[in-house]
């Protein structure tokens, strides 16, 4: 009797491998198919409808009508809802197989999500950002409810919603940061150490927050001279721009202290730890507060390397994000014509 065969472990992962490559192939043909028939959809029923006599009304019936003959025939999926988000989805993106929606592999959930942000420079940003980055559908609704593009937009020097071909590291900071996902109070303020611990615990999470090229180095860095030992909170390394982003966790608000130890930390940094192909080093502040007299009066002000952001512990409401990032730009304005707030 012959011994019986087994597959030796290299054998079996590739068939497997083989097998998981074909399914997500599968997958992603059968999501783009329908995701270019749901704007398929939305172009008849916006072309049906300019036909009608009577748009609104005759658009309402148009789409129940619509609805109960492709439930009858295909089942779910084709609710009076979802006809009007195929709709809208045609109406975002007019320009067909022009449009970079359709060309993405994004699900039709991504999609529902992306098509409700009015600027056209957002949505491109959260397409390109949810695709590279692998962004899970929640995920996504998270950097679109917090406003993270429009984040990054009022940091710019220049405030508009174009983000330039070859970015700089204020193309990276946000102001403010949210991280409701820490699970912290707001007041009373945890302490720096329950900060840094909470963002250590919660590192996949903050690694999402701070946003794309940012990658985990080191908490508590030692970083020593011949009298004297410094401890840098978190250390980052940011791989598109090549360079070290130290983080320095206040939980008061900004003082000239605040910025004068940054401003040491960096020049440390770069004189022992940099390495000949490195960027220089980036400072990050992050405070629960700022004053912008300081900012403005302040090595901050016009600075490449050192920077001052707020942090929130707890989800604001869209209206408070939303005046916060007004606000934010207003400064960033009369700081151009030299002025204070």
């Amino acid at each position: 009797m012959s011994e019986p065969i087994i597959p030796s472990a290299d054998f079996f992962a590739d068939v497997r491998s083989i097998l998981a490559d074909a399914r997500r192939a599968a997958y992603t043909a059968v999501n783009s198919a329908m995701v270019a028939a749901y704007w398929q959809i939305g172009r008849r029923i916006v072309e049906e409808e300019q036909g009608g006599a009577a748009k609104a009304t005759y658009g309402e019936g148009l789409l129940r009508a619509l609805s109960k003959d492709l439930t009858a025939e295909f089942g779910k999926g084709f609710s009076l809802a979802n006809l009007k988000n195929f709709r809208k989805f045609y109406l975002t993106y007019p320009d067909g197989g022009k449009s970079y929606a359709l060309r993405s592999l994004l699900s039709w959930t991504h999609h529902r999500l992306i098509m409700r942000v009015v600027s056209h420079s957002a949505r491109e940003y959260y397409i390109t950002n949810a695709e590279q980055e692998n962004w899970s559908s929640r995920t996504l609704e998270r950097q679109i409810e917090t406003q993270t593009y429009q984040r990054l937009i009022s940091t710019q020097a220049s405030v508009s919603e174009t983000l330039p071909a070859k970015p700089t590291i204020r193309d990276f900071i946000k102001d403010p940061y949210v991280l409701e996902f820490l699970g912290l109070p707001e007041d009373p303020a945890a302490s720096e150490t329950e900060v840094e611990s909470a963002i250590i615990s919660q590192l996949q999470n903050f690694l999402l927050e701070m946003g794309h090229g940012f990658s985990f180095v080191a908490r508590q860095m030692r970083v020593s001279t011949e009298t004297s030992h410094f401890y840098l909170d978190l250390v980052f390394y940011h791989y598109v721009l090549k360079c070290f982003v130290i983080i320095d966790l206040k939980t008061t608000k900004l003082t000239h202290q605040d910025i004068g130890q940054i401003d040491m930390y960096v020049r440390l940094f770069d004189d022992l730890k940099r390495g000949p192909d490195d960027n220089p080093t980036i400072g990050l502040i992050l405070c629960t507060d700022k004053d912008e007299t300081i900012v403005q009066y302040s090595v901050l002000k016009g600075s490449e390397q050192l920077f001052a952001s707020k942090y929130r512990t707890v989800l604001p409401s869209e209206a408070e994000l939303i005046a916060e990032l007004e606000r934010e730009r207003r400064v960033i304005e009369l700081q151009q014509n030299g002025g204070g707030e």
